[in-house]
């Protein structure tokens, strides 16, 4: 199943008609790893009649009064597509606004999580296919400013979960130019996709 991964950066590109058909038409669903405008998410799954998977970022708080539509993937297990999908919202705690967690929250919001993640996996026999969080895991893409620093319990995440990939945004690509974007560990392939990045999640 192909995808259109987004997250942190509107593009231009993505904002023209005709590109997105021309370039996007077979994608099936977009996903958004977070920080994206409302408008722009619905621009984009209007003109490719797709559904939107989404989790927020830390500057996503106006969705409270500018839905994007779509899923909201945080906290939850969804299955679509054939695949099974999680997401996790937000990014470590550096001030005092919404939408951000200490190392402790989101270590709870994992363990939270885990028993939905368990059940899905025995109802529909495969593991966890995608993972979407806004913040890197710890010293995976991230960076060692306070706001960019990963969360410590995606590591303890893909230990538990098992997901064939996690998909994360919030740390810029022209911030560290010469960083990684795409990861393994253990079994599962962390991918930064911010700005934008057109994934084709094969079914096992």
């Amino acid at each position: 199943m192909k995808i259109l991964a987004v997250s942190d950066n509107v593009l231009a590109k993505l904002e023209n008609r005709d590109n997105l058909l021309r370039n996007y038409s077979d994608v099936r669903a977009v996903i958004s790893c977070g920080d994206m405008p409302a408008h722009y998410l619905e621009f984009i799954v209007d003109v490719l009649g797709v559904p939107l998977l989404y989790v927020r970022g830390n500057h996503d708080i106006y969705y409270t009064r500018e839905h994007p539509g779509g899923d909201n993937l945080h906290g939850r297990v969804l299955r679509f597509g054939g695949l099974l999908w999680a997401g996790l919202e937000g990014c470590l705690r550096y001030n005092r606004e919404p939408i951000q967690y200490t190392q402790s929250e989101m270590f709870w919001q994992v363990l939270q999580l885990y028993p939905a993640v368990l059940m899905a996996q025995a109802r529909f026999r495969r593991r966890l296919d995608v993972m979407v969080t806004h913040a890197p895991p710890r010293h995976i893409h991230d960076l060692p400013d306070r706001a960019h620093t990963g969360f410590n319990a995606f590591r303890l995440l893909m230990r538990l979960y098992r997901p064939r990939f996690l998909l994360h945004g919030h740390v810029d690509t022209h911030d560290a130019p010469l960083q990684r974007t795409q990861t393994r560990f253990l079994e599962t392939e962390v991918i930064n996709i911010n700005p934008a990045k057109v994934l084709d999640l094969n079914t096992p």
